[in-house]
């Protein structure tokens, strides 16, 4: 498996290759990580998440290729990437070939099946052909992300519609893989930005000559996006989601920090980074609303700092919170640099994975996946839904906004929130023996091994 070089990316795919080897006996994994100038602390991570397993099942490469720019001389990741991964074929097919014959030269010698591919990695998919065996494709976003992006390529080459160029007249987008038309501004960037659109484009014709495409989601929460793409020159797509990690591991949280969290949540019922003017309009809407909250704050990198896009803490609160801030919220709320997120959702004052939720999206797809949850599927609240970050001419949602979007939230919650547990539910049921992404994941094998 190879996944884009990024600490959002890694998680999914290692996810989901604890969940191959527990369903088969017959396959072990590699994850071929590509070393970049960006995220250098992925390293350490994917260290922990070796260390987590058997190697003789999941096991890591790492590829240093040539032609590794400092990272202070990339002007954009979304250019980057693509030239970038291009220029690490030789590097991978190499790593890959070495790591064969060390196999070869051991006790076992373990046939090549094929190649999973992240869905930003397709400029490498012919390593796949080289080897003479099947490339398929990981897609981590959703299954309305993928068919909305094949409906675009489709457009564009067939119909030469130009998505970055749509008239004024123009104010929604009809898609195959939703119900209802998708708003110009739900548009993600990929589509929506000169830059990016012909990216996208090479990706999509290259994942159409894919084998199959495995997608992070579940037949009950997307039929309709899944049935839309049945009759779309696609390849056969596999909904093997959601894929998370469920295992939260108290040893990792045991420090002063997390446990002061969890005793302030332990007294409430059962039931991204923004500019210093955004963070204080946050504070009001808030304090105002009246309501409980668990705040993570960090500090967005700075002008001045490489272009990691890696959040830090703020040296001290106080000095970006409105004044008093703390002193007026310290019975509702708390407000901290970083929070155990998985373990604060296990708790019981959050309700696992049925927890309400207000859509807020800020770039990429999250105005498309913020539309699907809040019109489409109706099991969300809107917050600002039009929001897109842009650099230093970022609007900015007033306190009133914020606070009318938390009443709204935990109004609408309490009806929304049966919504959520039917779908936590099937979510669960779907992973089981006979579920329908467990059934799916099983016939990714079988047609993976022929």
């Amino acid at each position: 498996m190879i996944p884009i070089p990024a600490i959002g990316h890694l998680p999914p795919v290692f996810e989901f290759s604890k969940r191959l080897i527990s369903q088969t006996n017959r396959l072990s994994v590699t994850i071929v990580l590509i070393r970049t100038p960006f995220a250098p602390e992925i390293e350490s991570f994917s260290d922990s998440l070796a260390a987590s397993c058997d190697p003789d099942r999941i096991k890591f490469i790492r590829v240093s290729g040539p032609n590794i720019p400092p990272l202070e001389s990339i002007k954009s990741a979304h250019t980057f990437f693509p030239q970038f991964l291009d220029s690490q074929k030789d590097a991978v097919r190499e790593a890959l070939l070495a790591d064969r014959a060390k196999q070869r030269s051991g006790s076992g010698n373990p046939l090549l099946a094929g190649f999973v591919f992240d869905m930003f990695c397709s400029a490498l998919m012919g390593t796949a052909a080289e080897f003479g065996v099947p490339a398929y494709v990981f897609s981590p976003p959703n299954a309305t992300f993928l068919g909305f992006v094949f409906h675009v390529q489709k457009l564009h080459d067939e119909e030469r519609v130009d998505t970055t160029e749509l008239p004024d007249s123009v104010g929604e987008l009809a898609v195959p893989c939703l119900t209802r038309p998708v708003p110009r501004w739900a548009l993600p960037d990929v589509v929506a930005d000169k830059v990016w659109l012909p990216i996208m484009l090479g990706h999509t014709r290259r994942i159409r000559e894919a084998k199959g495409i495995l997608v992070n989601t579940f037949r009950e929460l997307e039929s309709y996006a899944l049935d839309s793409m049945g009759d779309d020159d696609v390849p056969p797509v596999y909904p093997v989601g959601p894929i998370v990690n469920l295992e939260v591991d108290d040893v990792a949280y045991d420090d002063d920090r997390t446990n002061e969290i969890f005793r302030w949540l332990d007294d409430q019922p059962d039931s991204g980074t923004f500019g210093e003017d955004q963070v204080r309009e946050i504070a009001y809407g808030l304090e105002q609303s009246g309501h409980r909250f668990l705040w993570v704050l960090r500090r967005p990198p700075s002008d001045h700092e490489p272009k990691s896009n890696i959040s830090t803490d703020y040296d001290d609160l106080i000095d970006i919170l409105p004044e008093g801030f703390s002193d007026r919220t310290v019975e509702a709320g708390r407000v901290v640099g970083w929070a155990p997120q998985k373990a604060i959702l296990a708790h019981k004052a959050s309700l696992w994975f049925a927890v309400p939720i207000a859509a807020w999206p800020m770039y990429a797809e999250q105005q498309l996946n913020a539309f699907q949850l809040v019109v489409e599927l109706e099991l969300a609240t809107e917050m600002k839904l039009s929001y897109r970050m842009k650099g230093e001419n970022d609007m900015i949602v007033s306190a009133s906004e914020i606070e009318r979007g938390i009443r709204r939230l935990m109004e609408e919650g309490m009806e929304k929130r049966v919504k959520w547990e039917e779908m936590s539910e099937m979510a669960r049921k779907t992973l089981m023996v006979s579920g329908s992404s467990f059934s799916s994941t099983g016939r990714f094998v079988r047609d993976f091994l022929g």
